[in-house]
């Protein structure tokens, strides 16, 4: 249950990032991401009243309060490193490298008590140098400091949010997802009043938006929910696999060519999940 939770969340990830990718052609991609996040904050909200499900400890770092905004925080400042980095025009640079931020959880979860076989160790490595090829490497010209130490930034960033998310869901990984978006819609208001603007949306993106921000916070979600069932370190593992389902759906619906080490990257990515799920 645990892996197929991680995969879905996988999967849900790698379609919002699909679609905001599309959108952030024609808006800042800050704009992007701070109003879809509102959405997401919106969607989680409605998911607490419907199922009612506030319950669970909420301060303390046994809690969810803390590790939700802590969460939120260091996603918000993975994705300017990203976005920083994207700019400088070496994608198959930065990509790659922010794609190994499931690494910090995994050695969370590794520190914390995880125990893995030697075969799902295995299905692990694989998997995780599956996800770096997927991501396009682009690595012939050299490693410029700049983009270098970006990319490490967004995969520090991104990987100490999961590892938040992973401890917030302890206490309730529901209520550690609003208390995440709680944190990254402040954020959001303190840019927009910042720089005096909202996005310059027009109500036939709203649909798109709303569609992002939910796919993002359920995403989150299912990862959530995943860690309590099983190994954090494999549930993080699979959860990481976003970028393959962001190439594919590039590739059918844009055209995308894919290169040769992407092929390899997603035929290793298969194997490792299948080998640790055969075991």
């Amino acid at each position: 249950m645990a892996s197929l939770l991680a995969l879905l969340s996988s999967a849900m990830w790698g379609t919002a990032d699909f679609f905001a990718g599309r959108l952030s052609k024609k808006f800042h991609p800050f704009a992007v991401l701070g109003l879809s996040q509102v959405f997401g904050l919106i969607t989680g909200i409605v998911i607490v009243l419907v199922s009612g499900g506030w319950h669970g400890q909420a301060f303390g770092m046994d809690g969810y309060v803390i590790p939700g905004a802590l969460a939120g925080l260091f996603g918000y400042i993975g994705l300017a490193c990203l976005y920083e980095g994207l700019s400088t025009g070496r994608m198959g640079v930065v990509s790659p490298i922010s794609s190994m931020s499931a690494v910090v959880p995994l050695a969370y979860a590794l520190i914390t008590g995880d125990v893995l076989s030697t075969i799902t160790a295995i299905g692990v490595v694989i998997a995780l140098i599956g996800v770096f090829c997927a991501s396009g490497p682009e690595l012939s010209n050299g490693l410029p400091l700049k983009p270098l130490l970006l990319a490490l930034g967004a995969a520090a960033g991104f990987g100490l949010a999961l590892t938040f998310i992973a401890i917030g869901s302890q206490a309730s990984a529901l209520m550690t997802m609003v208390s995440m978006r709680s944190a990254t819609f402040f954020v959001t208001i303190a840019i927009a009043i910042r720089f005096k603007t909202t996005g310059g949306f027009s109500k036939s993106d709203m649909p798109i938006l709303i569609f992002i921000g939910a796919a993002d916070f359920i995403a989150n979600l299912l990862l959530g929910v995943a860690t309590t069932k099983g190994l954090v370190s494999v549930a993080m593992v699979f959860g990481s696999l976003y970028p393959i389902a962001t190439a594919l759906l590039a590739f059918k619906f844009l055209n995308e060519r894919l290169h040769k080490v992407q092929y390899v990257g997603i035929a290793l990515a298969v194997a490792g999940v299948s080998l640790i799920s055969a075991f």
